[in-house]
């Protein structure tokens, strides 16, 4: 796997590069990805952490303070990241770190968890600093980052898949459009197409839901934090991993998959910087994203591959106005149907999970068996030890490898045919 060594922090063409070219990089394609990766991270993903804080026992004030946060910052590392590298390098935050914190707050008190947050985010920083994370991915081969990937994507596809079945008439008739756009429309992205029929044929069948998020607008509630080794253990250590393991690993697969020279050290480093700022205001992270960099990064998001960046800008421009009006926006996405949400998302993340496919399974690669393994154990979804599938998928593939396939290849970069960024 070939990414840059040059320095602890990756240099970029710089903010007024980003500004320079962002005029001419802004159109149809780029803006209508950057709509549906801020519609796909704005809807589901904000009901879990509402969940989390309702299960919590978390006031009002509390939980918008924790979506300011997490969507705030989340959108400020897009933007930071994208005009700065001129890559469609997308900030959020973790969902399965949402989950964890969900089952954490039935046993500690949010000022302990807030604690945890900010050293979680210390966690991830010093790993940025160090530059242990850009190491490890120098070293570890490109068609098994490339399986994780497509395993830890697929869901995406088969919740498409499964969308038709819940809501039939909506996403069919999404589904139908998006094809019909990429035979016969050229000009509109197929996504964008997807988007717009869906939202017609809601409005015809009425199939607008109800929202129970039951948050009202109210002024943020920021929580003093507290510090507590049980809380470093059961929540600060397996949020850092989740980051580091899960959203960081996908982002930094899926953009070497588009034939970007991801800045894995920088990711790294600002995604701690984004969990400790974020874990003042209450936040459990904010740091860069798989899913939505998926989005932003395809060839939905336009042809030049150079312009695509302008995708993620739109996405931290919505998620950062998404944060400060959480309590106002949140009741409105939710009345949006969830299949047509995942449907969209599914259809946007198609050619992604075909070039993951390819370079992982490329039959002159040496590592399809560690591929393989890496692939099904990120489908398999499992959470060992409080960490997600992708850190599994990536372990316990190169170790496959290692045992059985070329070992003295384990290591060294890929070549072209595998997938090195050109």
């Amino acid at each position: 796997m070939e990414i840059t060594k040059r320095g602890l922090i990756e240099p970029g063409p710089g903010i007024g590069a980003g500004f320079r070219d962002l005029a001419a990089s802004l159109n149809l394609k780029t803006g209508s990805a950057g709509l549906v990766a801020a519609i796909f991270g704005c809807s589901g993903p904000a009901l879990i952490v509402i969940g989390a804080a309702e299960g919590g026992n978390l006031t009002d004030g509390q939980t918008v303070a924790w979506l300011l946060a997490i969507y705030g910052f989340g959108g400020l590392i897009s933007l930071v990241m994208a005009l700065y590298y001129k890559m469609p390098i997308t900030g959020a935050y973790s969902i399965p770190g949402a989950a964890l914190v969900a089952g954490s707050l039935t046993v500690f008190p949010f000022d302990q968890a807030v604690g945890a947050f900010i050293m979680a985010g210390v966690i991830v920083l010093i790993l940025g600093v160090t530059g242990l994370i850009g190491k490890v991915m120098r070293w570890l081969p490109m068609p098994i980052v490339m399986a994780m990937i497509a395993g830890a994507l697929i869901r995406f596809g088969i919740g498409a898949v499964n969308a038709v079945s819940a809501l039939p008439i909506v996403v069919g008739a999404a589904v139908v459009a998006f094809f019909l756009s990429m035979r016969f429309l050229k000009v509109v992205p197929p996504v964008l197409s997807a988007l717009v029929v869906g939202l017609v044929a809601v409005a015809l069948t009425g199939s607008l839901g109800t929202n129970e998020a039951g948050i009202s607008f109210v002024l943020p509630e920021f929580t003093a934090p507290s510090f507590s080794f049980d809380a470093f253990l059961a929540i600060a250590v397996p949020l850092a991993i989740l980051v580091v393991g899960a959203e960081n690993a996908q982002a930094t697969g899926v953009l070497l998959a588009e034939k970007y020279e991801a800045p894995v050290n920088a990711m790294t480093v600002i995604s701690g910087v984004g969990g400790i700022l974020a874990g003042f205001l209450g936040g459990h992270n904010a740091n860069i994203a798989g899913p939505m960099t998926a989005i932003c990064s395809s060839d939905q998001a336009g042809e030049r591959r150079e312009g695509r960046y302008a995708a993620t800008i739109v996405n931290g421009l919505l998620f950062a106005g998404f944060g400060i009006f959480a309590g106002a926006l949140v009741p409105l996405i939710l009345l949006l149907p969830g299949p047509l949400i995942g449907a969209v998302a599914g259809l946007a993340m198609i050619n992604v999970l075909v070039m993951a496919f390819q370079a992982a399974f490329n039959r002159n690669s040496g590592y399809q068996v560690g591929a393989f393994v890496a692939l099904i154990t990120a489908m398999a979804n499992v959470s060992i030890l409080g960490i997600s599938a992708p850190f599994w998928a990536l372990l316990v593939g190169a170790v496959v490898s290692l045992l059985v396939e070329n070992q003295t290849s384990v290591g060294k970069s890929a070549d072209v045919s595998e997938g090195k960024p050109a």
